[in-house]
């Protein structure tokens, strides 16, 4: 990897473009180096990771508005949509729309954490709806993915978006717009200026995940997938970005960021060298924001050895700075202690889901989060005993500059009504690559199936896993049928109830 120190340039300096970090990351999208065979079955675990959780989201209210949408923009050829039938072709932009809030609805899909956070797998949405509509084969789809990866997770490693509340999607977008440039082959000029394009028009504020969070912070990532098509669509036809767009004097590390005088420093690829990024990122086992997910096993853990969880007169998790301060006590958001709290909120509340998992021994995507479930007494007197405080050493841990010692959990003190007290911790969730029982591909399939039961039929299923399992081999056409289809009227009430209540696109 090559260390690429970035930072703020006054207008009157002249940055050379070579020296742009667009300029360098377009670079990474146009080197031709091979997809290593761990990488591409890696890939194949994400794209099926992906059409899980979007499987388990297909009759939740967002997600059929967003299909509504899609379906309101016809195209051919155009890109499949997830539930629709494989004849139903809609814009790639609004294909990448609709299935990137399926794929982010539940918050059950892949990570990766580091000086920012993010779910790289939001880019597979776009990379695939360009490939789908482009006719392009699935060794292309591989690479134009493998982009996506490296480009969000290097940017992840390098600049941090949350200490000045900018939503991790201005990470995104970028990427995404690369990894569509890898996938179609482009040059890097063009690259550069939809990259430019793609940053500037993601750059949003943290609020979507703060405070009453609402369904946008699903529809957030699949704005930026459909930013980063209609940015690549420009470029291709002439149109320029801002440049330099993070070194500007009014660019995003200037305004946006820690200022003129600050300093970044962004891994990226040495030209030849494969792009591996996506094998240090992780997927979720649990239904609820990563940072949560060891402390979920925790509580599983914990669970048996309280016989009595009404003695219990205090919780106290110590843990990182980014848990404490985005998931507990430390956000100081009072709609985390609320039982009239929306989904969204609730899985971004590790009160909540601490003392949800230790009462049920167990988290699901649904039942762990109904109404009823949150206004439970028994739950609510628990929930409202749990705190989280700061410890550096998490911290610390948590930014280990090596990956197999990084840890995302917490140690977790239960204090009894007689003073006693039980401790226990955990660094990484049972799922993650160092934990108990980490994911491979026996893990992924278990997962698309448990989700995908009762939703899609067994047969199609069947297809579609065979399709993702050997993704790096499909020809175009085998691309374009990469797709879950419902069974025929499975969503007709749902997405005839969400047209007739009406919007702007009919």
């Amino acid at each position: 990897m090559i260390e690429h120190h970035v930072r703020a340039h006054a207008s009157r300096e002249a940055l050379p473009r070579e020296q742009e970090l667009a300029w360098k990351i377009a670079q990474v999208a146009t080197d031709p180096v091979p997809v290593e065979p761990d990488v591409a079955e890696m890939i194949g675990n994400r794209v099926i990771d992906n059409a899980a959780v979007a499987a388990a989201s297909l009759a939740r209210r967002p997600v059929a508005n967003a299909r509504a949408q899609a379906f309101a923009h016809p195209y051919r050829p155009g890109a499949a949509v997830f539930g629709a039938a494989p004849e139903v072709r809609a814009s790639p932009e609004w294909a990448a729309w609709a299935n990137g809030v399926a794929v982010r609805e539940l918050d059950f899909h892949d990570t990766f954490l580091a000086a920012d956070y993010s779910h790289p797998g939001d880019n597979i949405p776009p990379v695939l709806a360009a490939a789908q509509h482009r006719g392009l084969d699935g060794a292309a789809l591989v690479r134009g993915i493998a982009t996506g990866y490296e480009i969000q997770i290097d940017l992840v490693r390098g600049i941090c978006l949350h200490e000045h509340r900018i939503d991790h999607i201005a990470h995104l977008g970028p990427a995404a717009a690369a990894g569509i440039g890898t996938l179609m082959g482009l040059d890097a000029e063009v690259i550069y200026q939809a990259i430019g394009q793609a940053l500037h028009t993601t750059t949003a504020t943290r609020q979507s995940r703060k405070g009453a969070i609402s369904s946008w912070k699903a529809y957030a990532p699949a704005f930026a997938g459909k930013a980063a098509i209609e940015a690549v669509d420009r470029a291709m036809r002439g149109e320029g970005a801002p440049s330099p767009i993070w070194e500007g004097e009014d660019g995003v590390i200037a305004r946006l960021l820690s200022g003129p005088e600050a300093r970044y420093t962004v891994p990226l690829p040495a030209p030849g060298e494969p792009k591996r990024a996506i094998l240090d990122s992780y997927t979720k086992e649990h239904s609820a924001e990563y940072q949560s997910q060891a402390l979920i096993d925790l509580a599983r853990r914990l669970a048996p050895r309280i016989t009595d969880l009404s003695r219990v007169a205090e919780i106290v998790i110590r843990t990182s700075h980014h848990t404490h301060n985005v998931i507990g006590t430390g956000a100081n958001d009072p709609q985390k202690t609320d039982p009239d709290a929306s989904r969204e909120t609730l899985d971004h509340s590790i009160m909540y889901i601490f003392a949800v998992a230790l009462e049920d021994r167990d988290w699901h995507h649904e039942r762990s989060y109904t109404s009823e479930r949150a206004h439970r007494e028994s739950t609510v007197a628990l929930w409202r005993k749990v705190r989280t405080l700061e410890d550096q050493e998490w911290t610390r841990r948590y930014h280990d500059p090596d990956p197999d010692k990084r840890a995302f959990g917490g140690h977790v003190t239960v204090v009894f009504d007689d003073g006693t007290t039980l401790d226990d911790e955990l660094a990484v969730a049972d799922a993650h690559p160092r934990g108990a029982r980490p994911f491979g591909r026996e893990q992924y399939l278990k997962k698309f199936r448990t989700l995908a039961d009762g939703v899609i039929a067994p047969s199609e299923q069947d297809r579609f896993l065979d399709l993702a399992c050997r993704l790096e081999t499909l020809d175009a056409a085998e691309v374009r049928a990469l797709n879950l289809a419902a069974p025929p009227g499975a969503l007709t009430a749902t997405d005839s109830a969400v047209a007739n209540r009406g919007g702007l696109f009919r």
